[in-house]
């Protein structure tokens, strides 16, 4: 009963989280009252320069000192690497081609775009913390991550896409080195500057990166009801999405745990790896997507990467105290 209990909590929490209603809010919202038209690129517009002061603002808190740890601890982070945008981007490439002749062939897609995601930090260092892994480990390595996925996401999503996508690998490089890596540089050379005044202001600063990812999935899901998604997908649809991204939840989970053993890591840093490689960023998947496609396209491709993120969240709580409540 007292597990019982507790799972219940962590269901309430979690649906409670002000980033899971403000993401159900936008996209509730977009599929009923899509902008379209000049006011929908005025709010593209609007979104990169969002995009651009989130990823300044990235730039500042990231300290230099937790990257420079972390390529220092190559033992750890360079299977991390390898795991995150080496073995899941292509589970999410055979994912890909396997839904693609069941899903719409952009929400297909989006398993690809999914698969070359870095981490999420806040909760992968939240859920290691509540399972008794190694929280150091786990916060260097989700920041890393973040780190190398401005870097290699999107070329990376390019070249597995093939064909037109990577034909179009030059002009993704410098959209996301000017909206992306450019401000993180920015960042990191003012950062002991004004970094202060951003930890002080954390809880404003966190309200900036839910705006910005909202307002990049308000965009994007507007197009997509521009294009119809309601009336494409019928229920049956929907639910085949479903078992397709609790499959790659699956593979993320059992994936990551098996190849911490494999490295025979101890047992606190294999629960920070299996919380760093598992879990996948809205927070940089939502504003790159924005970015690299235009908004009929964008809210079809995020399709999954949305649903992720509520599972992965659904899932990692209940692993965590399970993994907390059996040590061996």
């Amino acid at each position: 009963m007292a597990g019982r209990a507790l799972f219940m909590r962590k269901v309430m929490a979690l649906l409670s989280d002000p980033m899971i209603i403000l993401l159900v809010i936008v996209t509730v919202l977009a599929l009923a009252m899509p902008v379209t038209g000049e006011t929908r690129a005025a709010m593209q517009q609007a979104a990169n320069v969002a995009i651009f002061v989130l990823f300044l603002v990235n730039g500042i808190r990231v300290p230099r000192g937790e990257i420079l740890r972390g390529l220092a601890n190559w033992r750890f982070f360079l299977p991390l690497t390898v795991f995150v945008f080496g073995i899941m981007a292509l589970a999410g490439l055979g994912l890909s081609h396997a839904a693609s002749g069941v899903l719409p062939p952009l929400i297909a897609l989006g398993f690809l775009f999914l698969g070359t995601l870095p981490s999420t930090i806040q909760s992968a260092t939240s859920y290691t913390t509540l399972a008794g892994g190694n929280v150091a480990l786990s916060v260097i390595g989700a920041a890393l991550l973040n780190v190398i996925g401005v870097v290699v996401s999107a070329p990376l999503f390019a070249l597995l896409g093939g064909g037109e996508a990577a034909a179009d690998l030059s002009s993704v490089i410098v959209k996301i080195g000017l909206i992306l890596l450019l401000p993180f540089v920015i960042g990191q050379v003012i950062q002991m500057r004004f970094r202060p005044w951003v930890v002080e202001h954390k809880s404003q600063v966190v309200w900036l990166d839910r705006f910005v990812i909202a307002l990049a999935v308000f965009v994007a899901m507007s197009g997509a009801a521009e294009q119809g998604i309601v009336e494409r997908l019928d229920g049956a649809t929907w639910l085949t999405l479903l078992a397709f991204v609790i499959a790659y939840l699956l593979v993320a989970n059992l994936g990551a745990w098996s190849f911490g053993g494999l490295l025979g890591l101890a047992r606190q840093d294999r629960i920070s790896f299996l919380f760093a490689a598992s879990q996948k960023s809205v927070a940089v998947g939502a504003p790159m997507a924005a970015i690299l496609f235009p908004p009929n396209v964008a809210g079809f491709v995020i399709a999954p990467v949305l649903l992720y993120h509520l599972l992965q969240l659904m899932l990692a709580a209940p692993l965590a105290n399970w993994l907390a409540a059996h040590p061996r």
